[in-house]
């Protein structure tokens, strides 16, 4: 009968020192932080595979964790609301413009561009430019 529910093999294992067992993997942590001491663990950990440690990303994150280098997470900035804003109605003919540029590509894979100039007031469209290329020169040419 046992006189404490513990395992047997609990008093013939020698009590480890951490520090003496993690010892290369903190010298390592330390390394990399002197150069970059904001850097979280994936970071961290992924230079110093590049330098060439062959430490396991489980251990390194149990000593990363252990020296108590976790970094908090960064909340969301709060946005300001936006007030909806209603679109003005073009009455008047001639009033107001709006240009837009659109571009597509034929079957043969050549490309073109258009600049179309339409009305707002009476949603006419005055003018409609096709090209494969339209310079700054050309669009204040259409305007005119």
């Amino acid at each position: 009968m046992l006189a404490w529910a513990v395992g047997r093999s609990t008093f013939y294992r020698p009590e480890r020192d951490w520090f003496k067992a993690n010892a290369a993997v903190i010298d390592a942590i330390n390394a990399v932080l002197e150069k970059l001491p904001r850097a979280g663990f994936w970071s961290c950990f992924g230079r110093m595979r590049f330098k060439g440690f062959p430490f396991k990303h489980k251990r390194v994150y149990r000593v990363y964790c252990q020296m108590e280098l976790n970094l908090k997470r960064r909340t969301k900035r709060v946005l300001p609301k936006r007030i909806a804003q209603p679109l003005e109605v073009q009455e008047q003919a001639n009033h107001k413009w709006a240009l837009d540029f659109m571009h597509d590509i034929l079957y043969c894979g050549k490309r073109f561009r258009t600049l179309n100039v339409v009305d707002e007031g009476t949603r006419e469209c005055l003018a409609i430019e096709v090209d494969t290329s339209l310079p700054a020169g050309r669009v204040v040419r259409v305007l005119e």
